[in-house]
C-alpha cells in the first residue's frame, strides 16, 4: 500500500516566509497560544546549540473551511496546509522571528521577548535584571527585521558595553561571533511531514493519536469532532 504521506524539508526562512503567506495555517476557530515565554526561551536555545528540536505534522487539504494563518496580521493566501501538530512551536518562531503578536490563553495579544547575552551565548526573559544588564541584547526579534544591519546592531551592543566593562579583543570577537551564529538560524533546518490531501479527518486523527501516543492521552472520538467541526487544536501535545 502506497504511503499516505510525504517528508518535506524546510529552513527557518522558508518556513517562516510559508507561515507569512498563509500558505501554512491553521483552523480559524483555534486554540490559543498556551507556551509560556520561557519554552520559546528554550526553543531557541536548542535551535542555538544545534540540538533537534522535532518535527511538524502538516495536512495538504485546501477544501477545509473555517481557516486562517498563524499570528494577527493578514495574509496573502488562503492555507493549503492545515497544521495537525507543531502550532505551539510555529507560532513561537514566527511570533519572535517577524515580532508579531501572539493570542494568549486570555485571548490577549501579546509580543514575546527573548533577550540574548552573546559573550556567554544565554538566551534570557527580559525581566528587570535582565533589562539592566548591559549584557543582554534585549530582544533577538530586532535582529530579524527587514531594515537590520547585523554589523550595525553588533558594533552599537559592543559600544554601548564597552562603557561599563573593559572588552577584550577575545571578548569582542566572542560578541561578533556569537550574534552571527544567532542570525544564522535562519538556515536552521525542519522536517515535516505532510499528509496527502486525500486522506479524511478519521485518519487525519487516527494518525495524530498514534504518533502522540506515549505522551498526553487523546480521546480520538473527540479529536474526529473537533476536526469535523473546524476546531483543529493543533496541540503540540508532545511538546507540553
Amino acid at each position: 500500500m502506497a504511503t499516505l504521506f510525504k517528508e518535506v524539508n524546510y529552513n527557518l526562512t522558508t518556513l517562516i516566509q510559508q507561515i507569512d503567506m498563509g500558505v501554512i495555517g491553521l483552523p480559524d476557530i483555534q486554540r490559543p497560544f498556551v507556551w509560556k515565554d520561557t519554552k520559546v526561551r528554550d526553543l531557541f536555545d536548542s535551535m542555538y546549540k544545534g540540538y533537534p528540536v522535532g518535527y511538524f505534522l502538516f495536512w495538504a487539504n485546501a477544501n477545509v473551511e473555517g481557516t486562517k494563518g498563524i499570528g494577527t496580521a493578514s495574509k496573502q493566501k488562503h492555507p493549503t496546509l492545515l497544521i495537525v501538530d507543531g502550532q505551539q512551536r510555529l507560532t513561537s518562531l514566527y511570533a519572535v522571528v517577524k515580532g508579531q503578536e501572539v493570542i494568549r490563553t486570555n485571548y490577549e495579544k501579546a509580543n514575546i521577548v527573548i533577550a540574548f547575552n552573546p559573550l556567554e551565548e544565554k538566551f534570557g526573559i527580559p525581566d528587570a535584571s535582565i533589562r539592566r544588564n548591559p549584557r543582554f541584547f534585549q530582544n533577538i526579534s530586532d535582529l530579524w527585521r527587514e531594515d537590520a544591519d547585523l554589523f550595525e546592531i553588533t558594533d552599537d551592543f559592543i559600544e554601548r558595553l564597552s562603557q561599563t566593562v573593559d572588552l577584550s579583543k577575545d571578548e569582542i570577537k566572542k560578541i561578533r561571533k556569537s550574534f552571527n551564529n544567532l542570525t544564522n538560524l535562519q538556515g536552521y533546518p525542519f522536517s515535516a511531514l505532510e499528509l496527502s490531501a486525500e486522506i479524511d479527518e478519521e485518519q487525519v486523527a487516527d494518525v495524530f493519536v498514534r504518533i502522540n501516543s506515549q505522551g498526553k492521552k487523546l480521546n480520538q472520538a473527540d479529536f474526529i469532532l473537533t476536526l469535523m467541526s473546524c476546531l483543529l487544536y493543533t496541540s503540540d501535545a508532545a511538546d507540553e
